[in-house]
């Protein structure tokens, strides 16, 4: 998406003081109990293809040093240089987010950051040998089995969340993204497709009661046959297959069967974690999306960063 005009409705407060005592989120705490920092307690390694490059790359899962946080090396350029996975360094947002540090980037980071985030891993090293993260399947699915698989190392320090004291609501058209007031962290997103396999779908997922394992990492990538040629001529999704995105036609799926019956809707909320994963981490909020982008993601995260930093300095 390009040319489109972005506007905040509302505008957030945060308060980041950690009341005595607090043992949860409140109207007027801290948005989580301060926890343990993690890492990974081994590295790991995955590759496969870029869903828009079409490339082979190599990616490297590392622990990191508490504080660290979450960020990219490009080990495949002559400085090797080091993206963070952090909204200061984001890039275009044209069907996948990119991060970018100079001339250096790498793109569709976020089913990777999804699975780290949604699986209590704050620090990683993640070194890769190309400009996109491989799609493996179109989920999630094998970063989280990866993590599992290593295991999470503790590490000193604390990580909170902060208090959303107001709504935010960013919109495009009919397509919006909303954080709100919340007693718990909740994510709940809304599509609508004229495609009768698709549909209207809505779903409504919170850490604290759902397995983000279970609920969410499963859901693959989808796409449209009839738009699959315009955005291959396009350049993009050289890389999408049969074998790595659900695909949909007038007359239903092209490769069932599907792993959620709303597997499209669990997906964008994947999508939507990844990318304000890159917050580091989120308020205590309810966030809403309907019909939202990668653009409209990480304008709200944006948006939040923003009013973080100034409540802040």
């Amino acid at each position: 998406m390009s040319g489109v005009g972005w506007s905040i409705v509302e505008q957030a407060k945060y308060q980041n003081s950690v009341p005595s005592g607090s043992t949860h989120c409140s109207e007027r705490s801290l948005a989580v109990t301060p926890t343990g920092l993690h890492t990974l307690a081994a590295g790991f390694e995955r590759s496969g293809i870029g869903l828009h490059s079409g490339l082979p790359v190599q990616v490297n899962v590392l622990p990191a040093e508490a504080g660290s946080g979450r960020y990219f090396v490009r080990v495949d350029l002559p400085e090797q240089p080091l993206i963070p996975a952090h909204i200061a360094a984001l890039g275009q947002t044209t069907l996948s987010t990119e991060l970018r540090v100079g001339t250096a980037t790498v793109r569709t980071i976020e089913h990777l950051l999804a699975a780290l985030f949604g699986m209590g891993v704050d620090n990683a090293r993640i070194e890769i040998n190309g400009s996109e993260v491989p799609l493996l399947d179109g989920s999630a699915q094998d970063w989280v089995t990866a993590i599992m698989e290593v295991g999470l190392q503790s590490q000193p320090g604390q990580k909170s969340g902060f208090d959303l004291l107001e709504p935010i609501w960013l919109r495009s058209d009919d397509a919006f993204v909303a954080a709100l007031p919340a007693a718990e962290l909740r994510f709940t997103y809304g599509i609508d497709f004229d495609l009768p396999a698709i549909g209207n779908q809505w779903y409504s997922w919170s850490p604290n009661q759902e397995n983000f394992a279970e609920a969410i990492a499963p859901a693959r990538t989808f796409g449209l046959a009839h738009q699959i040629e315009h955005l291959q001529r396009q350049g993009l999704i050289q890389g999408g297959s049969l074998d790595n995105a659900l695909v949909c036609g007038d007359s239903g799926w092209l490769n069932p069967p599907l792993r959620f019956s709303n597997e499209p809707v669990r997906h964008k909320l994947l999508d939507l974690v990844g990318d304000l994963s890159l917050l580091g981490e989120l308020p205590c909020a309810h966030i809403l999306a309907y019909k939202a982008s990668h653009r409209l993601h990480t304008q709200l995260a944006q948006a939040l960063e923003s009013a973080r930093q100034s409540a802040l300095s």
